[in-house]
């Protein structure tokens, strides 16, 4: 987990007013690689081990299987890393984009082909993965654990329900862009709705993605 990330991270428990703070065993390279993520308000402590954080309320049990899809290190699909980064409309950095469920294992391609721009990439299958220098991993629940409007865009994968889309939502900033992929609509609230009543303009819908901006 980068060193900078630890600044934007929330506590799962209390929400996004709720800073964390961190306490570093071991960092190289100004990455985190072992140490403990603490709340000051409600005294609760979220690890970090090899690099990858925990950042659930409780009840925590064990890591639950994730959206990846693919819990051994393996190279995301350079092909796919490049749609999402069209579908985010993010040429270049800085800044920082989160990759909820199934996404989040492009992440390093993604990294790779834009400059500047940093991944936080959220599933639970990530904890076997290897750091990389430009992406920091993560589990999180139930929300994600950044503040208000602090990344420049995130795509959701949309089988993790209507929760993960307002959250998405949350975390995007000014003119940033949430994409859902593989969204699964029904006729109560449908992933576009969704959006909306979240504060965002739907800009496109079709075949199980949905990209959407707030102005």
């Amino acid at each position: 987990m980068h060193l900078l990330l630890t600044d934007r991270l929330t506590c799962p428990r209390c929400g996004p007013e709720f800073g964390l703070i961190l306490l570093a065993e071991r960092i190289e390279n100004r990455r985190v690689e072992l140490g403990v993520l603490g709340c000051p308000n409600c005294r609760d402590s979220f690890p970090i081990e090899n690099g990858f954080g925990d950042v659930r309320a409780p009840p925590r049990r064990d890591a639950p299987a994730g959206l990846a899809g693919e819990p051994e290190p393996r190279p995301g699909d350079a092909a796919e890393a490049e749609r999402l980064i069209a579908l985010l409309g993010v040429a270049q950095g800085p800044g920082t984009l989160a990759l909820v469920g199934g996404p989040a294992r492009h992440g390093e391609a993604l990294a790779a082909a834009v400059d500047g721009i940093h991944v936080v990439a959220v599933d639970p299958d990530l904890r076997l993965w290897p750091d990389t220098a430009d992406v920091s991993r993560l589990m999180a629940a139930p929300r994600i654990p950044i503040f208000d409007r602090a990344l420049r865009g995130a795509a959701v994968d949309g089988r993790l329900g209507p929760a993960w889309l307002v959250e998405a939502a949350r975390v995007v900033a000014r003119s940033g862009r949430v994409v859902v992929v593989d969204a699964e609509d029904d006729a109560s609230a449908s992933t576009a709705d969704v959006l909306r009543a979240a504060g965002l303009d739907v800009l496109a819908a079709e075949g199980g993605t949905v990209v959407a901006a707030r102005r």
